[in-house]
């Protein structure tokens, strides 16, 4: 399957676990009010942390690992069963961590129901294996699954999560999305796999599993972690304020990651065949992608923020405003950093560096917290994590320059920007007309959706990639008419 099927598969998977919320969230923000919403994802980030543990580097090695060997059935075999072995011991190892902090602290022993509940999160995740149908690039199943588990939890929502009261079913049901999506997902995976113990070497694959998780750890430390921090250090209203303005930011970077998930198998055959050009070329593609794509969303969510959390969540929610504005600019800052790891770093094998990139992050997250989120909260975390993923794609820019020519061509970065520096004052306008802020925010978009396709349109040749999914999408609509 080609590169632009494989991105609308993934596009339209990793859409499901951000849209979806998206959906729902409204109905959930105005229901159990800004402090369960607090608790429960305090609660949901020290279960995703453990989660993390468990996985540790197989969402990046598992995907390499396969891509590499989908060719030969019995090669295949023994790295799935390699993986899925270590997956297991080490999920093992999180659950009884999860046990003994819900016995041993406090304030997750008040809310051991919530801990207990987490737990089937944490064991269903370890048969998920998501990473099996990425790295064979069977995008469609995972895809067309997604979405039928999806749409029955947002009508489960809907119907049983219907007072503040409701907390432990809103998370139960959030929890049993994912035990379900790993039943079909491993139940399917027989097709293409045999899990055997026979099958077991961990000695070619524990060294990547952990240098790889260690990295995914790390860098945690100031996604993940913040949230448990933050509950920690303050109080559940500043981590629904937290929540509240990073849901945002995960539905659009969601998007572009989609597109790093299909790149990732696809670059590390290029460079296994030792196409070097077609390599740099689609790491100029990316850089392209990213930047129509990041720059009108940071510009019109910067303005629009106000609009967009009164929108999203209801009153009650101001708290949130600041930190979406300054989270925002992560989805540029993170969509290259995911291009120069994901896309270069990880093919290339360059495992070290990565982990020593992540590990200078870590730190500096660590001491921001320490240093500033009890005092401003919300706004501190989203501090602590702009400035940790920025030092993160200053570092891997700096490992990447020698590696990859299209790193040093700083006019596409140049000229991208200056395209879109018009829109800014025509949105700033739109925002201050005395209208209804629900129809400011919609001629916003609009305005910035045209935008962006005319800079598109006049802005590429034709038989470049971003002109061609355009103008096939114009096609499509006109005969649809």
């Amino acid at each position: 399957m080609g590169i632009k099927k494989n991105f609308f598969y993934s596009v339209g998977l990793t859409g499901t676990n951000y849209i979806f919320p998206l959906i729902i969230y409204p109905y959930i923000s105005r229901v159990l009010g800004v402090d369960n919403i607090g608790l429960v994802n305090f609660i949901d980030s020290i279960i995703n942390y453990m989660v993390l543990f468990s996985m540790m580097g197989i969402s990046v090695i598992g995907i390499r690992e396969v891509a590499a060997s989908k060719t030969d059935r019995k090669k295949l075999n023994t790295v799935f069963s390699s993986l899925f072995t270590l997956n297991a011991i080490a999920t093992f190892i999180a659950v009884a961590i999860v046990i003994t902090l819900t016995l041993t602290v406090t304030q997750l022993r008040e809310n051991s129901h919530l801990m207990w509940i987490g737990v089937f999160k944490l064991i269903g995740n370890l048969f998920l294996i998501e990473w099996l149908y990425n790295g064979l690039e069977n995008f469609k199943f995972i895809t067309v699954r997604s979405i039928i588990v999806k749409s029955a939890y947002a009508i489960s929502i809907f119907l049983l999560v219907r007072a503040q009261s409701d907390i432990a079913i809103y998370y139960l049901l959030t929890c049993l999305m994912t035990v379900l999506n790993a039943t079909i997902n491993f139940s399917y995976s027989r097709h293409f796999v045999t899990l055997s113990i026979h099958n077991v070497n961990l000695r070619s694959t524990w060294k990547p599993f952990l240098t790889a998780g260690s990295y995914m750890i790390l860098t945690s430390l100031y996604t993940t972690l913040n949230t448990t921090f933050l509950g920690f250090a303050t109080n559940d209203t500043e981590v629904g304020y937290y929540y509240t303005a990073t849901r945002l930011y995960y539905i659009f970077s969601g998007i572009y990651t989609a597109f790093t998930n299909v790149m990732l198998p696809r670059m590390s055959s290029l460079l296994s065949s030792g196409k070097e050009e077609e390599f740099s070329e689609k790491i100029r593609l990316s850089y392209e992608i990213l930047l129509t794509f990041a720059l009108p969303i940071i510009i019109g969510t910067f303005i629009f923020a106000p609009e967009i959390i009164h929108i999203l969540s209801g009153t009650g929610y101001a708290g949130a405003i600041i930190p979406l504005r300054i989270t925002i600019p992560l989805i540029l800052i993170i969509g290259c950093e995911q291009i120069m790891v994901i896309q270069i770093l990880i093919p290339m094998k360059q495992d070290k560096t990565i982990l020593i990139n992540s590990g200078i992050g870590a730190s500096i997250s660590v001491i921001l917290n320490f240093l500033i989120v009890k005092q401003l909260g919300a706004i501190g975390s989203s501090i602590t994590w702009a400035c940790s993923e920025f030092a993160i794609m200053v570092l891997s820019f700096i490992a990447v320059r020698h590696i990859a020519p299209i790193i040093k061509d700083y006019r596409l970065f140049l000229f991208s920007t200056l395209k879109f520096i018009p829109l800014i004052p025509i949105l700033v306008l739109i925002s201050k007309l005395p209208i209804n802020y629900i129809l400011s925010l919609t001629i916003g978009i609009a305005i910035t959706i045209c935008y962006t396709i005319i800079i598109i349109w006049k802005g590429s040749p034709s038989g470049h990639p971003l002109n061609d999914i355009l103008r096939s999408a114009i096609s499509k609509l006109q005969k649809n008419q």
